[in-house]
């Protein structure tokens, strides 16, 4: 077998023309705001799910895109999404992305309070960055630590909530939705059980290739 399209750029730009086609013959519309955060999910798992799935609060993409192009902080809940997140868009834009499960003063906090190190990494996160993106792809006990300080006081600048899974996940995504949407604070979330950290590093990357002009992979540098 010889591949038809064998560079990345070639395979991104066809990938998302496939997208764009199988989404209309789906009958799934996406409003034009969220399209670029919907594809870049659908395109890194080929899950049309996520045309349904993923909800926004009213203008998420537009804060999101406009905190990237601002030099945003990320922090997220894993190192496996922050090896995800696109360093040479954050770089552009003066961003960084950053995660605190492996911070020893977090994991004492943790074993401290009696809880998880997902959480204790958050109300770090609420402390140290209150205006960051604080982008969850694994942990349920992060969005509710989350809900508790928005509840608080916190407004950060987005929240992306897509943890994975069978416990405490739906239950998780629909309380910080509801959270977000009663004090306005931006937020796109996976509802029901899918998502991860390779989703939540492909919202991030959405967001920072909006801000940062980079969506068509020829301004990445790819051939």
């Amino acid at each position: 077998m010889t591949p038809q399209h064998h560079l990345p750029a070639d395979i991104e730009r066809t990938s998302m023309r496939i997208i764009t086609e199988e989404l209309a013959q789906r009958g799934l519309t996406i409003l034009p705001e969220n399209a670029a955060v919907v594809k870049r999910v659908i395109h890194t798992t080929a899950d049309f799910d996520y045309a349904q799935n993923l909800q926004f609060t009213t203008g998420a993409v537009a804060a999101g895109a406009e905190a990237m192009h601002a030099g945003a902080t990320i922090i997220t809940d894993t190192n496996m999404a922050l090896a995800g997140i696109t360093k040479p868009g954050l770089a552009k834009l003066g961003g960084q992305a950053l995660c605190f499960m492996a911070d020893p003063a977090v994991a004492a906090a943790a074993k401290q309070a009696g809880t998880t190190r997902a959480v204790a990494a958050m109300h770090k996160a609420a402390q140290d960055y209150p205006g960051a993106v604080l982008a969850v792809g694994n942990a349920p006990t992060a969005l509710l630590a989350i809900a508790e300080e928005i509840e608080n006081g916190l407004r950060p600048a987005l929240v992306i909530g897509v943890p994975v899974g069978f416990v405490n996940v739906v239950e998780s995504k629909q309380h910080l939705f509801a959270v977000c949407e009663k004090y306005r604070v931006p937020a796109i979330v996976a509802m029901g059980r899918k998502g991860g950290s390779n989703v939540a590093a492909a919202i991030c990357n959405a967001l920072v290739y909006s801000a940062a002009e980079m969506l068509d992979p020829k301004a990445r540098g790819w051939q």
